[in-house]
């Protein structure tokens, strides 16, 4: 069959409360993002695999309190006493390693935020210990803070995560597609929105309904591609 003209369409994340499946391997990370007044310190450091929900639970708690989001690596010694004024997420802060002026910055937003009592919110793929910040003060502070690591996936989880990822695309995939990827896929966060993205592209290139037999046949190829 010849391959259907596809329009790419954006993704676009749905990044509410009510789109947060809460499940074994997050509820303790949910709950402390709703309860920001019970962080020890006024400071919390959130940590997981790409995907696994960093982003989304930082955008639930700006909604919640107002807070402003950061990229680490964008953050400016000038920008520090506007992003201290209120509750702030920093995010991907081992991302800033070896970035010694975007330490300092963060260590002076980290001292300003909390001495003007307002939330500090800190994510990072590894675990703290491990971010492996040059600036000693810095990597001080973030380790101690109160740590919630997200967990790898669970079935109930993946499943909501495979259904968030099909419906950001604003497709809806035939009722056993979704038990049938969890049966067969690889346990992961990048797993799931790999395999998302190649249905999307099968299904629109194809013209077709994106369905077990349409999975069936992507995770085949997949086999044989690795």
């Amino acid at each position: 069959m010849a391959e259907q003209l596809s329009f790419d369409l954006p993704a676009r994340p749905a990044l509410g409360r009510d789109d947060f499946f809460v499940s074994p391997a997050n509820a303790l990370a949910v709950a402390m993002i709703e309860y920001p007044d019970t962080w020890p310190g006024g400071k919390l450091v959130l940590s997981g695999p790409a995907g696994s929900g960093k982003t989304h639970l930082c955008h639930v708690w700006a909604a919640h309190t107002g807070a402003r989001i950061v990229k680490a690596s964008a953050t400016t010694e000038r920008d520090v006493p506007a992003l201290a004024a209120g509750p702030v997420a920093v995010e991907d802060v081992p991302e800033i390693a070896t970035d010694e002026t975007a330490q300092n910055a963060l260590f002076h937003l980290h001292n300003l935020a909390l001495a003007q009592g307002n939330r500090l919110l800190l994510t990072g793929r590894p675990s703290p210990n491990l971010w492996g910040l040059s600036l000693p003060d810095l990597q001080s502070r973030v380790q101690g803070a109160t740590h919630i690591a997200l967990s790898p996936p669970d079935d109930p989880l993946l499943a909501a995560v495979l259904a968030k990822l099909f419906a950001d695309r604003q497709i809806t995939p035939r009722p056993d597609v979704i038990p049938f990827l969890l049966q067969r896929m690889d346990r992961s966060f990048l797993a799931a929105a790999d395999i998302v993205d190649r249905l999307d592209r099968a299904a629109l290139s194809q013209g077709r309904t994106l369905s077990r037999k349409l999975a069936a046949g992507l995770l085949g190829h997949m086999d044989k591609s690795t």
